[in-house]
C-alpha cells in the first residue's frame, strides 16, 4: 500500500512539471507580447511628447528671423546691439533656453542672451559649427553638440535671418531627463548612427549601441565635441530582448521610428513582471494538476469524502479565476488610460491650433457686437420717436448680426472638433453686403462707394471668412481716416479671367515705409491700441482660398488689393 502511495505521489509530482512546463511556454509568448506591446506605446508617447518639446524650441529663431530689432542690428543703428542684446535675454529666459544668440553671416556672433557674462558669445566666431553652416546654405540647421562655452551638451536650432544674419537658439534636456528618470525603466534617444544623446542615465551618454566605423566614429565624436564614443551599454539577445552588464535578468527594448532627424526614442523595462507572471501560471498550473491528481487518489480511496474534497477543488479554482479576471481588469485598465493619454495628447494639439485662431474670432465677434449695440440705441430713439418701421428694420439687422456671431461661435466649436471647413461657391454681393452691414455705422460718417456686383458673379471661399478678410481691410481705413476733414473710401471691381479683385482705397495718410515692409508680420501696427494681427489674419485666409492680399502703391491714401479665385 505503502509503495504504491509512493509510486502515486512520484507520477503525480511528473505530471505536475509537465504541465508546468508546457503552461509555462504557453503563457510567456502571450505575456511577453501583450507587454511588449505596452512598452512601445509608452515609448511611442515619450517620443511625442519629445518632439512637441523639441517644436517648441524650433519655432522662436524661426519667429526672430524679420525682427525689426534684428534688422535694426544688422543695418548697424546707434543702440541696436544694446535693444537686441535685452531681447535676446529675455526670451531665452521666458523659454527656458540656456542661449540665443545671432550671427552675422561670416560667423562673428554680433548679440548673444549672455552678454552680461564674462564668458559673452559677443565676438565669438562660430563659422566651424555644421549648424552655422547649414543654415547659411539651405535656411536651417540643427547640430547636437556640446556647448563650447558650457561644455554641456544640446540641440543647436539656426535659421538664416535678416540681413544674412543667423539666428541660433539652444535646448538642453535636463527638464526631459528627469521626467523620464521618474517615469519606469530607462528611456534614451539615438541618433542615425545609433549614438544615445539623450538619456535618463548619465553613463550612457554618446555610447554606440551598434558597431561604426572608424572613420565615422571620428566624424561622430568631431560633431558632437566629445572626446570619444563609449561601448555599447547592453547586448542584444534577439526577440527585442536585451542583457545589461552588472543587472541579473533580461531586459525588452521597444524602439520607435525614427522621425525626420533620424532620432529614435527607446525604453528599456525590466522582465521580471513577465518572468512573475509566468511563474505564478506554473505555479497555479502545477498545484492545481496535483490537486486534480490528489482528487482522484481520494476519489479512489475514500470515496465517502468526495463530495467535501469537490467543494475544496471548486473553492480554488475560483479563487484562481478570480485571480486572473482581477488581472485581466487591471490590464485592460491600463490599456484604456493609455489610450486616454494619447487622445490627450492629440486634442493638446487641436487646442494648441485653437489658440492661433482665437484672436481672429474675437476681432469678428466683437464688431457685430459693437454694431447691435448701435442699433439698440437707435432704436430707442426711434421708439420714442414713433418710427416703428425703422426700429422692425434695426430689429432685422440686429438679428442678422446675431446670427452672424452665432455662425462665427459655431464654426469656432467645429474647428475644434475637426478643423477648419473647405470652401465653395460664395456669390461676392453677399460677402460685400455683410461687410457693409457689421460697418454700417461707421461707413455712414464717410464718403463709401461700393460697386455694383453682377449677382452671378461667385468666388470660391467660404462667407464668415471672407467677410472678415473685408471687414479687417476696411475697418483699418476707417481708422486711417478718423480726422480727416473730407474721408472718403471706396471699393472698385476688376474681373480678369479667372481671378477677381476688390481694391479698396482711401485718402488717408496713407502707410508708412519703414512700416509697409513689415505690414504682413504679426504684431506690425502703427496704433498704440492695436494687435497687429488683422492684416497678418486676413492674408492668410485669402492665400487658403487660392487668393492673395497686398498693399498696392497709390498717389494718396492706402490701397489695398483683395485677389479671390472666381468660381465656376
Amino acid at each position: 500500500m505503502r509503495s504504491r502511495l509512493l509510486l502515486w505521489l512520484a507520477g503525480a509530482l511528473a505530471l505536475a512539471l509537465l504541465v508546468a512546463f508546457l503552461v509555462g511556454l504557453a503563457v510567456r509568448g502571450t505575456v511577453t507580447a501583450r507587454f511588449a506591446e505596452q512598452a512601445a506605446a509608452d515609448a511611442r508617447l515619450r517620443q511625442a511628447l519629445l518632439e512637441n518639446e523639441v517644436a517648441r524650441f524650433r519655432l522662436l529663431p524661426l519667429g526672430l528671423r524679420d525682427d525689426r530689432d534684428l534688422v535694426a542690428l544688422m543695418e548697424r543703428r546707434p543702440g541696436a546691439q544694446a535693444v537686441m542684446n535685452a531681447k535676446l535675454e529675455r526670451l531665452s529666459r521666458e523659454f527656458g533656453s540656456p542661449i540665443l544668440y545671432v550671427v552675422r553671416g561670416d560667423g562673428l556672433t554680433l548679440a548673444a542672451s549672455n552678454w552680461r557674462d564674462p564668458r559673452s558669445f559677443i565676438g565669438k566666431d562660430y563659422s566651424f559649427r555644421p549648424y552655422f553652416r547649414a543654415a547659411m546654405r539651405t535656411g536651417a540647421g540643427e547640430q547636437f553638440a556640446l556647448g563650447t562655452v558650457s561644455h554641456r551638451p544640446g540641440l543647436f536650432f539656426a535659421r538664416r535671418a535678416a540681413g544674412g544674419s543667423v539666428v541660433v537658439m539652444k535646448m538642453e534636456f535636463d527638464r526631459v531627463e528627469t521626467q523620464w528618470r521618474e517615469g519606469r525603466g530607462e528611456t534614451f534617444v539615438t541618433d542615425r548612427d545609433g549614438v544615445v544623446l539623450v538619456t535618463s542615465r548619465r553613463d550612457w551618454r554618446y555610447a554606440a549601441t551598434r558597431p561604426l566605423s572608424a572613420e565615422r566614429r571620428a566624424a561622430k565624436r568631431r560633431t558632437i565635441g566629445v572626446p570619444a564614443l563609449g561601448p555599447a551599454p547592453f547586448e542584444l539577445r534577439g526577440g527585442g530582448r536585451i542583457r545589461m552588464p552588472g543587472i541579473a535578468g533580461d531586459h525588452l527594448l521597444a524602439s520607435t521610428s525614427p522621425d525626420a532627424s533620424g532620432w529614435r526614442v527607446n525604453l528599456v523595462v525590466a522582465m521580471g513582471e513577465v518572468n512573475a507572471t509566468v511563474r505564478a501560471a506554473q505555479l497555479g498550473a502545477a498545484l492545481a494538476t496535483l490537486a486534480l491528481a490528489g482528487l482522484a487518489l481520494f476519489l479512489r480511496e475514500r470515496g465517502r469524502q468526495r463530495a467535501e474534497r469537490t467543494a475544496q477543488l471548486e473553492a480554488a479554482v475560483a479563487g484562481r479565476t478570480a485571480d486572473l479576471r482581477r488581472e485581466i481588469e487591471e490590464r485592460a485598465a491600463a490599456e484604456e488610460h493609455a489610450a486616454q493619454l494619447r487622445e490627450g495628447l492629440r486634442q493638446a494639439n487641436r487646442l494648441a491650433t485653437l489658440g492661433q485662431v482665437t484672436a481672429s474670432v474675437a476681432h469678428e465677434t466683437a464688431q457685430p457686437v459693437a454694431a447691435i449695440r448701435n442699433y439698440a440705441a437707435t432704436s430707442r430713439q426711434l421708439l420714442d420717436m414713433g418710427a416703428s418701421d425703422e426700429v422692425r428694420a434695426n430689429l432685422s439687422a440686429i438679428d442678422r448680426l446675431a446670427e452672424r456671431i452665432g455662425t462665427v461661435t459655431a464654426e469656432l466649436r467645429g474647428f475644434a472638433r475637426k478643423g477648419a471647413r473647405a470652401g465653395g461657391p460664395i456669390a461676392l454681393d453677399e460677402v460685400i453686403d455683410g461687410a457693409c452691414l457689421l460697418l454700417k455705422e461707421r461707413l455712414s460718417h464717410v464718403v463709401f462707394e461700393r460697386p455694383a456686383i453682377p449677382s452671378r458673379l461667385t468666388v470660391f471661399g467660404g462667407r464668415v471668412r471672407l467677410e472678415q478678410v473685408l471687414v479687417n481691410v476696411l475697418q483699418n481705413a476707417l481708422e486711417a481716416l478718423d480726422g480727416r476733414p473730407d474721408p472718403r473710401l471706396a471699393i472698385t471691381l476688376e474681373v480678369d479671367g479667372d481671378m477677381v479683385r476688390l481694391i479698396v482705397a482711401d485718402n488717408g495718410p496713407g502707410i508708412s515705409p519703414e512700416l509697409a515692409g513689415r505690414l504682413f508680420t504679426p504684431f506690425a501696427t502703427s496704433r498704440p491700441s492695436g494687435l497687429g494681427l488683422g492684416l497678418v489674419i486676413a492674408k492668410d485666409i485669402a492665400e487658403d482660398f487660392g487668393g492673395s492680399l497686398n498693399l498696392v502703391p497709390s498717389d494718396e491714401g492706402a490701397c489695398f488689393a483683395i485677389t479671390l479665385r472666381r468660381a465656376s
